[in-house]
């Protein structure tokens, strides 16, 4: 490994993905104790252990070898993933219950629980607001900042500098009103757009992204600028901004499943790497605010309703609160199995994304006329 490598990609990721992975961590561990639960390990990283140490409530706080992802492992799970251990359970006596998460009500589990995510959206919020206050905040515009070459839009005639005001009649003030038009429209669409204090008016024929995907384009890119923020003005658009993020992150995998968009935007460990390699480049800022945007990623991933994650225990117990009794040890074992071939089944299309094979496989298919 080239130190360019390790300095530009290895370690700006590794310090972003720790940081937003002890904040998911740490609102667990609060939440336990808040709740009486005792803590046994609270870990950055998996496999072998590289330094730690252990707090005189008993925690055993360390760094592990494989640094990617965490976890808090409370008093009767099993293992990482919070699974509840049987046999600890089992002979477990009534001082200890006292400290047991499977033994707290079930409101108190759903806190634990839900702690995580909660934590990394309130951690996103406070640096968005943070970024807005110090540096600014990026607002979109309708200004056309690129014109793709061959593509729809500079067939009409559209430039750089070109304000886009209306597209079907419909008011455009940033990319996702141009999207929602163009994506709308069965066929052509009309543009007025401004150009040097003059209105024009041009049709547009949008053209398919992909042919894994049946989302449209016409080829622009459009521009952004800065916007200061005061102080408490700065905390509605942070809280703005991270509704939005988490509301387009669900539509996009709504879209995926459905197969209205391809998958090949998922990203995985190395794409996530390469992504923070090429935004710390940018500066402080740049990399400040990918942590915050990953954060929101974070937490909302782990809502998911699949089992080893929170959102898989959360439908646990949302269950048992609904029905009073808890969900059999052997259905919950055959659920974590389930999530880990489907954790491991993304880990592995995500890597496979990323490093093009995917992209390649399909092409050959499409060769091939499959």
């Amino acid at each position: 490994m080239s130190l360019e490598i390790l300095t530009i990609y290895i370690l700006p990721f590794i310090v972003l993905l720790t940081t937003i992975v002890f904040v998911h961590e740490l609102g667990h561990y609060l939440a336990a104790r808040h709740n009486g639960v005792k803590v046994e390990v609270f870990s950055i990283g998996f496999g072998k252990e590289l330094f730690g140490f252990t707090d005189k409530s008993g925690t055993r706080w360390k760094f592990c070898l494989i640094p990617l992802g965490g976890y808090v492992k409370m008093f009767s799970d099993a293992n990482a993933a919070s699974q509840p251990d049987p046999e600890v359970i089992k002979h477990m006596s009534e001082e200890d219950k006292k400290y047991s998460l499977v033994h707290k009500p079930v409101g108190a589990r759903i806190e634990v629980a839900a702690a995580g995510p909660l934590a990394n959206f309130i951690f996103a919020i406070i640096v968005f607001a943070g970024l807005y206050f110090t540096f600014g905040q990026y607002v979109p515009s309708s200004q056309i900042e690129m014109v793709q070459p061959n593509s729809p839009a500079q067939s009409a005639g559209l430039r750089p500098g070109d304000t886009i005001v209306r597209v079907n009649d419909a008011e455009i003030k940033d990319i996702r009103d141009l999207n929602e038009q163009i994506n709308k429209a069965e066929e052509e669409i009309v543009v007025e757009y401004e150009r040097d204090g003059v209105m024009n008016v041009v049709h547009v024929m949008p053209q398919v992204i992909s042919e894994q995907s049946t989302r449209r384009m016409i080829g622009i890119s459009l521009a952004m600028h800065k916007v200061q923020r005061g102080f408490f003005e700065s905390w509605f658009y942070a809280l703005q901004t991270t509704y939005r993020l988490s509301r387009d992150t669900l539509i996009s995998v709504g879209e995926m499943l459905i197969g209205r968009r391809s998958a090949d935007g998922l990203s995985g460990p190395i794409g996530i790497a390469k992504i923070t390699g090429r935004v710390a480049a940018g500066g402080i800022e740049a990399l400040i605010g990918l942590m915050a945007i990953l954060s929101v990623s974070l937490g909302l991933i782990n809502l998911f309703p699949i089992p080893m994650l929170d959102g898989g225990h959360l439908v646990f117990y949302f269950i048992e609160a609904i029905t009073g009794r808890p969900v059999s040890a052997k259905k919950q074992e055959y659920a974590f199995r389930v999530g880990f071939l489907i954790l491991m089944s993304l880990l592995i299309f995500t890597t496979l994304n990323d490093l093009g094979i995917l992209s390649s496989f399909h092409k050959i298919i499409h060769k091939l006329g499959w």
